[in-house]
């Protein structure tokens, strides 16, 4: 029955850790919906599972990855360079975060569903705002087209993320920690709020998550080895790892043509809904 799930929680996991309404959200719902509590464990199994996330992305985006370490470890200072910097610049924040405020951040991972409800509305009232920034853009290809006189839709011809761009995507990504709010959703929301083409943020932000959830990963599995728990049962973190790794292979690729076509507004909607039933079942 544990195992059990643990694998719909893996798969509820990975199908909303790219889709923009909080995996962590769903996850502590997904637990306290099925009375699920790994105790000490907690933390340890959100990690677990995010980590699964994470080599789904890897596999999805293995061309980028291999292209811009290739670029990086040529030592000049070219397109896949400054993606990586970018990249780092954007792990500050929600490192800060981990370090300082690591305590806290475990606090509410809890099975808070009145504070997961409130954080839904909010990743749905920035997923709803990306609607105004999916309209200019639409207004700016169709300038650009004129200009040319050329009908071809200007895919990918918009503009990329700049050094600013990504450390203010990195806040929202830190501000994700809290369950509830969407890191895909707060991160892809910003990045077209600032005016970034649709599949360039789609790219950087599945990108930007490797390092922090590994090392995440890495520092639990260290804690781990040096103060083991008195009891710890590995088969579910590995089914809900597998589950997760699937499902989220098939949301990746689904969420980034869902980027493309603008289809954001839906998943707005979805949260408000999801959100607001958190807060009345956690009150009534």
């Amino acid at each position: 029955m544990e195992v059990l799930k643990a694998i719909i929680l893996g798969i509820v996991q990975g199908l909303t850790e790219f889709l923009p309404v909080s995996s962590s959200g769903h996850i502590e719902l997904g637990k306290a919906l099925m009375n699920y509590d790994l105790g000490e464990n907690n933390l340890l199994f959100t990690v677990v599972l995010h980590c699964a996330t994470v080599f789904s992305t890897i596999v999805v985006f293995r061309k980028d990855i291999i292209q811009i370490l290739k670029g990086f470890f040529s030592f000049s200072w070219n397109e896949e360079t400054q993606f990586a910097a970018k990249i780092l610049l954007s792990m500050i924040p929600v490192g800060i975060v981990g370090v300082l405020f690591e305590d806290k951040v475990e606090a509410f991972f809890d099975q808070n569903i009145i504070l997961v409800g409130c954080m839904l509305l909010f990743t749905g009232f920035l997923l709803y705002l990306t609607k105004f920034a999916e309209e200019r853009q639409a207004k700016k290809v169709l300038a650009a087209e004129q200009v040319l006189d050329n009908s071809t839709e200007l895919d990918g011809q918009g503009k990329g993320v700049s050094f600013t761009d990504a450390l203010i995507i990195g806040v929202m990504q830190a501000v994700a920690v809290l369950p509830g709010i969407s890191r895909s959703g707060s991160t892809i929301s910003t990045g077209l709020l600032l005016g970034v083409d649709k599949s360039k943020i789609a790219r950087f932000s599945f990108l930007m998550v490797l390092p922090p959830i590994l090392g995440a990963t890495l520092l639990k599995v260290k804690d781990l080895m040096e103060a083991p728990p008195a009891s710890f049962d590995a088969l579910p973190m590995v089914a809900g790892f597998i589950a997760a790794f699937f499902s989220g292979l098939i949301a990746c690729v689904w969420m980034i043509d869902l980027v493309k076509k603008g289809k954001l507004i839906y998943f707005a909607i979805y949260c408000f809904i999801v959100g607001t039933i958190a807060i009345l079942t956690g009150l009534f």
